[in-house]
């Protein structure tokens, strides 16, 4: 079930978000008690309330508003109770001081809003000890694997436990943690409205995460980058799922470059199957794969993870999506070598630029590598046995194909671009793998200057299209991949 939290400073404004919530259908609402900037008045709350209750009056070291003394939150604590409240939220350290009282169940909460500590099971043992009803603890996650620690109290405790992370790393234990067996997790109202790092919107939670349908048997999918939020790839992932009508999920993980390994090693508990991968770690995740498809090995590079009984299966859809996506502007020069006698700049020299480059260099092409780390560019030069550039000379470049395959333009920063207007030469086939936004100053200034163009959308298509196929076995429905593409980047502009 999910609880919606409802903070507002006036009485009113609390009523009327609560009988908005229960006719959009919310079962459980939390009153969030330090809000409210006058005397509370509970009766006004808790007569003819339309739904389930649980009241909560934060302290601010735990995240919350209140502004009066600790003796008169804690009478306020036992008159919501002596009131019939249905929950009452009791911090771990006053729950003894506020006996069980009538109907009214007892939530009694641990939060850490700086880490998830190396006693965490020790805590929850002595929450058992307090006459919980349900046992709430919220952590900090500074590493991927702290929602994993937190989600087993969910699974072993045998008092329900509501357990969860804040924060960005966080997140998908407030999707998961219904999986591993909680009675609750906590979303706002509104997404701008958050009452702790990381919450997610009630629709977020039901319409993009279907959390209700989430169960023990839902298999796990995401993608592991950092930064992870602007992706894309759980909006385009649980589209196809829900199309597939399938019993998997699709969250965003935030996995910093140190904990990767880490995290990778775990993935099969959280009941991961397979991840999409990202910046930085196209490179970093290979040291972990038990096996390699031959892009990979060729590329030296992944962007997909499939765990397969003990096995990490390593594969690179970046490659074939990057060469499909450049065939629609480029004549066929030859029928096996499709790129023979054709030159091509390449901008950058990470995961993408390495994928594109060796699958236009196994085409027939020319490579020349460009980029602004120079050690990384004269790097993956050497490897390709290609020419290397350097980047202040890249304009000068005399070439066929030019292709943008590093960040620059991506969303927020439109007004980016590595390659100046008067340096764009007619006639040229230029590919720009950012995606969002899909018209980047790059491509809008070689579209200027006579260039046939080709975006990045046409690439992310076809990889994700390859990447569900690998997480699935099914078909995936470029249609719909594209429709979700341009809704994501439309509303992104607002």
């Amino acid at each position: 079930m999910i609880c919606v939290s409802i903070g507002r400073g006036r009485h009113r404004m609390m009523k009327a978000e609560h009988k908005h919530l229960v006719e959009q259908g919310v079962q459980l609402v939390e009153l969030r008690l330090d809000y409210i900037r006058n005397s509370v008045n509970l009766r006004r709350l808790l007569d003819d309330r339309p739904s389930a209750v649980i009241a909560t009056c934060r302290r601010p070291n735990e995240g919350g508003k209140w502004e009066r003394t600790e003796q008169e939150r804690l009478v306020l604590l036992r008159t919501a109770i002596a009131d019939g409240v249905d929950y009452i939220d009791l911090e771990f350290d006053v729950a003894e001081a506020i006996p069980r009282y009538g109907a009214t169940k007892r939530i009694i909460s641990y939060h850490n809003f700086r880490e998830t500590p190396a006693n965490i099971e020790e805590i929850h043992h002595k929450i058992t000890k307090l006459d919980p009803d349900i046992i709430k603890i919220i952590t900090m996650a500074n590493h991927p694997n702290d929602n994993l620690r937190v989600l087993k109290l969910c699974r072993a405790s045998s008092v329900p436990t509501v357990a969860f992370c804040m924060g960005e790393i966080g997140l998908p234990s407030r999707i998961l943690c219904g999986k591993f067996g909680s009675p609750l997790t906590y979303a706002t109202f509104h997404q701008g409205r958050q009452f702790a790092p990381g919450q997610l919107s009630v629709n977020q939670m039901r319409d993009d995460y279907r959390y209700d349908l989430i169960g023990p048997d839902t298999k796990v999918l995401g993608i592991a980058a950092d930064p992870v939020a602007h992706s894309l790839s759980p909006r385009i992932h649980n589209a196809l799922i829900r199309q597939a009508n399938l019993d998997m999920i699709y969250i965003p993980f935030r996995v910093p470059s140190e904990t990767l390994t880490a995290f990778l090693e775990r993935c099969s508990e959280l009941g991961v199957c397979g991840l999409s991968v990202s910046i930085p770690h196209k490179e970093r995740v290979l040291k972990s794969l038990t096996a390699l498809d031959d892009d990979v090995v060729g590329i030296r590079a992944a962007n997909t993870v499939v765990f397969h009984n003990r096995d990490v299966l390593g594969y690179n859809t970046d490659c074939a999506a990057a060469i499909a996506s450049l065939q629609q502007i480029v004549p066929m020069a030859d029928e096996k070598l499709f790129f023979k006698g054709y030159s091509a700049l390449i901008l950058g020299a990470g995961g993408a630029a390495k994928a594109v480059a060796y699958g236009l260099k196994r085409l027939g092409a020319t490579i020349l590598i460009c980029a602004r780390d120079y050690r990384k560019g004269e790097s993956l030069a050497s490897i390709l046995g290609c020419k290397y550039v350097d980047w202040p000379a890249r304009q000068n470049a005399d070439v066929h194909i030019l292709i943008n395959a590093t960040s620059v333009g991506m969303h927020p920063n439109l007004n980016d671009t590595p390659f100046e207007a008067n340096w764009f030469r007619r006639g040229t086939y230029v590919f720009d793998v950012v995606y969002n936004p899909e018209q980047t100053l790059f491509i809008k200034l070689a579209r200027q200057s006579g260039c046939d163009t080709v975006t990045g959308v046409e690439m992310f298509v076809r990889q994700a299209s390859k990447q569900f196929e690998l997480f699935t076995g099914l078909a995936a429905d470029e249609k719909l991949i594209r429709e979700e593409i341009t809704r994501a980047i439309s509303a992104a502009r607002y």
